[in-house]
């Protein structure tokens, strides 16, 4: 594989990939329409990768005749389809939304690719797909519960395409679902980051924004789940980390056919939601003004992944630590002010 289509490939973690791709002697190719990403970060993929030119198709991945022209002007050896909205509190007031974008997006991309010849796809998928689960850590072969929002159902929903479309005797379907848990950080260069437009809906960007003056105050959804300061536990995984990781992924399938995949990204470890904003008033040496607020709609109280079946599959292990995401956030933060 050399060509390698990447839909959202201007957000928070298709640009990384990017220059994880170029590093690697991909050729990738952008297809965005920058409903959540800035077009300066094209710039800055191709000063950090020392590339002239990166090719891009501004287009909605929700329309075919869009999609279809890349199809048509590029030979495409894969597929990375991370285009789709990605906020879990927001998917419950704009659940249409949602549904439309992120489940139809897949569809379409499908049927370009079956046109097209093309099989490889990386999928962009959630550790939401296993609802509110009771133990943790959590393996790819751990129970799944219903989904406890729109956002999750939709991911849950895209999985059960991909295992549906990989039983059609006359797919070719030769897929990784990557399952996320909580990508944050930056590029060690400061250069890209996490951008939210409007209101951050994930933590760390809020907790950034608010000690660079930009919001007033972070509030921290619920203070008595059943966790040691009573704030939910999560997994935070290194932005970068998670960009690897779908390298990794391609490298993976350019070696096997008609294999579908899914694989767990995280840190292996749960950190609670306030120990996140001490970490980061330590690294930083910049106080955040938080409260504790109610619950919020959604929330599970812990989650964290068991990431052993990507070690061993993929070869792959993250390599930077929570410490090392926040310092990498705070600088972004500290370079687009500046701007």
């Amino acid at each position: 594989m050399k060509n390698i289509l990447v839909t959202g490939g201007a957000g928070f973690i298709g640009s990384h990939t990017i220059v994880e791709l170029l590093n690697k002697g991909y050729n990738p190719i952008i297809l965005d329409n920058f409903s959540n990403s800035e077009k300066f970060i094209i710039d800055r993929l191709k000063s950090l990768t020392g590339k002239k030119e990166i090719k891009l198709y501004e287009a909605d991945c929700t329309v075919k005749s869009n999609v279809l022209k890349v199809f048509e002007n590029e030979k495409i050896d894969g597929v990375i389809h991370f285009a789709a909205f990605k906020a879990v509190g927001e998917s419950f007031s704009k659940p249409l939304e949602y549904h439309k974008n992120n489940v139809n997006s897949l569809t379409v991309l499908l049927e370009c690719m079956k046109e097209h010849n093309v099989d490889n796809l990386v999928f962009s998928s959630s550790c939401t797909v296993y609802g509110d689960t009771e133990h943790s850590p959590v393996s790819e072969e751990s129970v799944k519960n219903k989904p406890t929002s729109p956002y999750g159902r939709t991911k849950a929903y895209c999985e059960a395409i991909l295992n549906d479309y990989s039983t059609d005797e006359k797919s070719k379907l030769n897929a990784v679902m990557l399952r996320y848990f909580n990508p944050i950080g930056a590029h060690p260069s400061g250069e890209i980051g996490e951008l939210p437009l409007g209101p951050p809906n994930n933590l760390v960007p809020y907790i950034t924004q608010t000690a660079a003056g930009l919001r007033e105050e972070l509030t921290i959804f619920g203070g008595d789940y059943k966790t040691d300061d009573g704030t939910c536990l999560r997994d935070y995984i290194h932005v970068v980390d998670v960009a690897v990781a779908h390298v990794a992924s391609l490298d993976w399938l350019a070696e096997r056919s008609n294999e579908l995949e899914s694989f767990n990204l995280g840190s292996g470890k749960g950190d609670s939601v306030l120990h996140v904003v001490k970490t980061f008033e330590k690294v930083s040496n910049t106080k955040v003004n938080y409260k504790i607020g109610e619950r919020r709609i959604g929330d599970v109280t812990t989650v964290y992944a068991d990431c052993a079946k990507a070690n061993k599959v993929l070869n792959w292990k993250t390599k930077f630590s929570l410490e090392d995401a926040l310092q990498h956030a705070w600088q972004w933060q500290l370079n687009l002010k500046k701007q």
